[in-house]
């Protein structure tokens, strides 16, 4: 019996997917557990299985197109199978939408209509009234010294090549300048005036939203615009850290970055402030048991963010080696739903890129976000004296449902304390 392949819920926020390749073809035998295709969802591209062994009997969405959650995408069966109500059925929901978009075109050609017959006290109305307007409108019309005389798309034309009227011999009544006067004008050397600078409009790209940029759209809007944000920054002293970095670098097999000493550094001080590591769940305050930190990747379509789970429990080394792989497996479109799923607090660090301060939205559920910005060299003040001082700025965006102005400003001095003083991290 022929049974319909509909569009599975690949992840937790999916909504629609979009069919990115088919691996197999109408007419092709497959069994349970073969992959047919591969599908974009808002966090990766996944595989499809089948679950009941036959043939493929009709695909009924093309490569590139969006299917929505349990919307038909092919019909699976045996050979030589009637499927006609199975293409009705998957096709009822199209007809409703094209009978509703017939509808509004004929309402909007019904209302162009009405526009169209309606009187125009400019332009006239369908009985010529408009052109004769017009024509009235040329005959009427004169140049502003009272001499010249040029009908108005004459000299509309004439101001945009650049052309002096006075210097155009009209071929109209009475010497009138019109359109074919000024297309034809061909300016003497004597009374050739520059033209007028004129560019080529370039052409306009629309580019197709992604599953992943849609995704981010509406969860970033719904987090800025239903979680009370605000923001706290402190500015930190790295040079401590800098030393502890390149020591290590010298002796660990893995490279050790800022970033890594950073997420090592947050998730201690998690630790000893959980109201940070929080989430809002309308009935209750969740306090986490875990520290899950999820550090943002930035990929084509925005950002995704895997994460680091029990970052707390790591070693930096751990951390920088599970950071690399999560983020090669990001930018490849890689990633697992579950690797991206569970985090109690994020970091996004710009500092990569110059970026000195900036504030980020909350990534729910999470109660707080980090904006790390980039390390500079600054004069600072020692024992009374201006000497050189490398300082990093962070920024704390938090939900005040959850944490209020005073813990938030705790957590970051217990932070400022760990990155200035690396080897507190291990107490």
């Amino acid at each position: 019996m022929a049974e319909k392949i509909e569009m599975p819920k690949l992840s937790d926020t999916m909504e629609e997917g979009v069919i990115a390749k088919w691996n197999v073809k109408e007419g092709d035998k497959v069994e349970s557990g073969d992959v047919i295709a591969e599908v974009e969802t808002d966090k990766a591209t996944m595989e499809v299985e089948v679950f009941d062994s036959g043939t493929i009997l009709k695909i009924l969405v093309n490569e590139g197109e969006a299917v929505p959650l349990g919307a038909t995408m092919a019909i699976i069966g045996e050979e030589g199978e009637d499927i006609s109500d199975l293409i009705d059925d998957a096709g009822s929901s199209d007809k409703k939408q094209e009978k509703e978009e017939v509808k509004e075109e004929k309402a909007e050609s019904k209302k162009e209509g009405e526009k169209k017959e309606s009187f125009d006290p400019i332009l006239g109305d369908l009985n010529g009234k408009g052109e004769s307007k017009e024509k009235e409108k040329e005959k009427a019309s004169a140049s502003d010294d009272g001499r010249i005389k040029a009908s108005p798309l004459a000299r509309k034309m004439a101001e945009e090549k650049g052309i002096d009227l006075s210097s155009v011999s009209g071929s109209g009544p009475d010497g009138r300048i019109i359109k074919k006067d000024i297309e034809e004008y061909k300016p003497s050397e004597k009374t050739k005036t520059p033209a007028a600078v004129s560019f080529d409009s370039e052409e306009s790209e629309d580019v197709k939203i992604s599953q992943m940029r849609k995704t981010i759209a509406r969860r970033l809007s719904e987090s800025k615009f239903s979680n009370p944000h605000f923001y706290e920054t402190i500015d930190i002293d790295m040079e401590a850290s800098m030393q502890a970095r390149s020591g290590l670098n010298e002796i660990s097999d893995v490279k050790i970055s800022f970033n890594d000493i950073v997420v090592k550094a947050c998730a201690a001080a998690l630790r000893r402030h959980p109201d940070i590591n929080s989430s809002w769940l309308d009935d209750v305050i969740r306090k986490h048991g875990d520290v899950n930190v999820a550090v943002a990747v930035a990929v084509d379509e925005g950002l995704m963010t895997p994460v680091i789970n029990h970052a707390d429990k790591k070693t930096l080394q751990q951390i920088s080696s599970e950071t690399r792989e999560l983020a090669e497996l990001a930018r490849d479109r890689k990633l697992q739903p579950e690797q991206m799923e569970g985090s109690t607090f994020t970091i996004s660090n710009l500092g990569m890129f110059g970026i000195e301060e900036f504030t980020a939205i909350i990534n729910p559920p999470n109660a707080c976000i980090l904006a790390v910005g980039a390390i500079r060299d600054v004069p600072v003040v020692k024992n009374g004296e201006v000497v050189p001082g490398k300082r990093m700025k962070v920024t704390l965006s938090s939900d005040h449902r959850v944490v209020d102005g005073a813990k938030a400003a705790h957590f970051l001095n217990t932070l400022r304390q760990m990155l200035e003083n690396p080897l507190s991290m291990l107490l």
